[in-house]
C-alpha cells in the first residue's frame, strides 16, 4: 500500500502470507499480525494508555521486538531502547521521554524495571504464550490511571520517538510521525522494489532506525515477510541463511566484513542462498568491501545513506539495471537531496558543501530544542551534518563528518578519503581514521586497522603504503593494529571519541 500513512495501514499482505517467521518457530500470518496489533491495542487502552503516549520498548532483538514495534506503534508511540543500556542511561532516557509505560520480557531482570519503579512508569510484561509463532504475544501488568487518548493512530500522531547519538553533546530527541515513517518505508519499497515474494532476513537491533525501516517496515509494506534473528553473529549468520532463505539482508559495512570472515567455509550455503541484493546503510560501505561482497554473493550490493532524523533512507544507488557507482551513496531516493553552502545557497554539480534533504519521510524537528531546529534547517531543508558532492547525474559522494573532518594545522582532511586508500592494502580487512591531539597542530591524524586473517603487515608498512598515494600530511602519524575496534551500539564505527577509547587522547 504505497498511500499508506499510518502503520497499521502499512501491512500490506494477504491475511493467509506469512510476516514474521524466526528460528525455530512457527510463523506467524499477516491475519495473526493484524489480530495482535487489534489486542495490543484494547491492552494499551484499557491500562490508560493511548494516542500521544510514550511507551518505552526494552526488548531483546527477534519476532517480538518487531511486532511489538507495530503493534504498540498503531495506538500509542514507540520508545525503543538498546537493551544494553546500563542504570544510568535508563535513568535518563526514561525521564527524556516522559514514558508512560514501560514493555520488558516476562520475568526481565533489565535494570530499566528498577529504573522505571524509581520514576513510577508502569512496567508491562511482554508474555509469550507456549507454543506462540513468532511475534505473538500478550501485555500483561497494571498500567497507569486515567483515561486514554484510545483508537487508531492518525497520519499526525507520533509513531516512534528516538534519541540522536550524543556524541558530542545531550542526546535529542527526534520524534517521527506516522507519515514520517510511512513515507520512508514506501521509498525503501519502491528503491528495492520490494513485492510479497520478498524475504529480509533482520540482523540489524531493532532499536535503531535501519533494522525498523528497511528490515521491518518496508517489507510489511510491500507485503513480504521478514526473518527475525536474535541479533547479528557471525557464527550463525550462515545457518540463519540457509534456513530463512532471503532474498535480502540489509547491514552496516562492519557486519558485511564480518561476514566475509567466513564465507569461504560457506560457500555451500552461499550457492544455495540465492541472494536478489544485498543492501548496506547506516555508515561508509568502502567500495573495496562492495566489489568483495559481490563477487562472493553472486548478487548486487547497494549502498543507502541514511540518518535518523530522515526516517531512515534519504538515496540510494539503484538496483539493476540502473547504475551502481561504488564509492557513492546514490542518487536521491525519496526526498529532496541537494548540497549547501554555509550561507544556506544551494550549490551546482561538482561543488562540495552540506548535504541537505526535505520530504514527507524528514522531521519536522526535535523536540522542545528551538536552539538545534535554527541549526538544523535553512528555508526548509534540514541540514544533515555530512559533507558530499552531488555529480552530474545527481549521485552522492559523502566526504565526511563535518565534526569528524580532521584540521590538521590548517590543513583538512577527510577521514574517509584516508580509509579509502588504506583499504586496497592487501592485508587491512578494516580501518577507521580519526583525530586525535596535537600540542601544536591542533589535531593528527591516526588510524586503526584490523588485519585479514593469517595476513602481516606492521605498523610502518601502513604509513608507507599510505605515503604512496596520499599526500604527506593525510598519512596517519599513528597506526594501531587491533583484534577488534570499538563499535558503537548498532555496530557502526565511531570516529568521534575513539582517540579517548584507545588511549590516544
Amino acid at each position: 500500500m504505497s498511500d499508506a500513512r499510518t502503520v497499521r495501514e502499512a501491512l500490506a499482505g494477504d491475511d493467509d502470507a506469512i510476516a514474521f517467521a524466526a528460528p525455530d518457530r512457527d510463523a506467524l500470518t499477516y491475519a495473526g499480525l493484524r489480530d495482535l496489533v487489534e489486542s495490543t491495542a484494547e491492552a494499551l487502552n484499557s491500562r490508560g494508555i493511548g494516542r500521544g503516549d510514550r511507551v518505552a520498548i526494552v526488548l531483546p532483538n527477534g519476532p517480538e521486538m518487531a511486532s511489538a514495534f507495530v503493534s504498540i506503534a498503531s495506538a500509542a508511540t514507540t520508545a525503543p531502547l538498546n537493551p544494553a543500556y546500563r542504570e544510568a542511561e535508563y535513568d535518563f532516557y526514561l525521564a527524556d521521554l516522559g514514558a508512560k509505560a514501560l514493555v520488558v520480557l516476562e520475568g526481565s531482570d533489565s535494570e530499566a524495571v528498577t529504573c522505571a519503579a524509581r520514576l513510577g512508569i508502569p512496567v508491562l510484561e511482554l508474555r509469550i504464550p507456549a507454543g506462540a509463532p513468532a511475534g505473538r504475544f500478550e501485555l500483561t501488568g497494571d498500567g497507569t490511571t486515567g483515561a486514554a487518548d484510545g483508537g487508531w493512530a492518525t497520519a499526525d500522531d507520533v509513531a516512534l520517538v528516538l534519541h540522536t547519538s550524543g556524541t558530542t553533546s545531550r542526546p535529542k530527541i527526534v520524534p517521527l510521525a506516522h507519515r514520517n515513517v510511512c513515507a520512508s518505508a514506501a521509498n525503501i519499497r519502491a528503491t528495492l522494489g520490494l513485492g510479497a515474494d520478498d524475504r529480509c532476513m533482520n540482523v540489524m537491533p531493532l532499536f535503531h532506525i535501519h533494522g525498523l525501516m528497511a528490515a521491518t517496515l518496508a517489507p510489511l509494506g510491500a507485503g513480504a515477510s521478514i526473518y527475525c534473528t536474535p541479533g547479528f553473529n557471525a557464527l550463525r549468520f550462515f545457518s540463519w541463511l540457509d534456513d530463512a532463505r532471503p532474498t535480502y539482508y540489509t547491514a552496516v559495512p562492519t557486519m558485511h566484513q564480518a561476514i566475509l570472515t567466513r564465507a569461504e567455509r560457506n560457500r555451500d550455503v552461499i550457492e544455495r542462498a540465492a541472494l536478489r541484493f544485498i543492501r548496506s546503510s547506516s555508515s561508509s560501505l568502502p567500495p573495496q568491501v562492495m566489489a568483495e561482497l559481490e563477487s562472493v554473493f553472486g548478487a548486487p550490493v547497494v549502498e543507502a545513506y541514511a540518518m535518523t532524523e530522515a526516517s531512515h533512507q534519504m538515496t540510494c544507488n539503484p538496483l539493476p539495471p540502473g547504475e551502481r557507482k561504488p564509492g557513492t551513496v546514490g542518487p536521491a531516493a525519496g526526498p529532496d537531496v541537494a548540497i549547501m553552502n554555509e550561507a544556506g545557497a544551494l550549490l551546482e554539480a561538482g561543488e562540495v558543501g552540506e548535504i541537505v534533504i526535505r520530504g514527507p519521510n524528514v522531521t519536522d524537528g526535535y523536540e522542545n530544542n528551538p536552539t538545534a531546529n535554527a541549526e538544523a534547517f535553512t528555508s526548509g531543508w534540514f541540514r544533515t551534518g555530512d559533507q558530499g558532492v552531488m555529480d552530474a547525474e545527481g549521485y552522492v559522494t559523502i566526504t565526511g563528518r563535518l565534526k569528524e573532518i580532521i584540521n590538521r594545522g590548517g590543513e583538512k582532511i577527510s577521514p574517509r578519503e584516508v580509509d579509502d586508500a588504506l583499504m586496497d592494502h592487501p592485508a587491512i580487512q578494516q580501518i577507521v581514521t580519526f583525530a586525535v591531539p596535537h600540542e601544536r597542530l591542533g589535531e593528527e591524524v591516526a588510524a586503526a586497522c584490523v588485519l585479514r586473517d593469517g595476513a602481516e603487515a606492521t605498523p610502518e608498512e601502513i604509513r608507507e603504503f599510505a605515503g604512496a598515494c596520499l599526500a604527506s600530511f593525510k598519512v596517519p602519524k599513528t597506526v594501531l593494529i587491533l583484534d577488534e575496534i570499538p563499535k558503537g551500539p548498532t555496530g557502526k564505527l565511531r570516529r568521534i571519541g575513539m582517540a579517548e577509547q584507545l588511549g590516544l587522547a
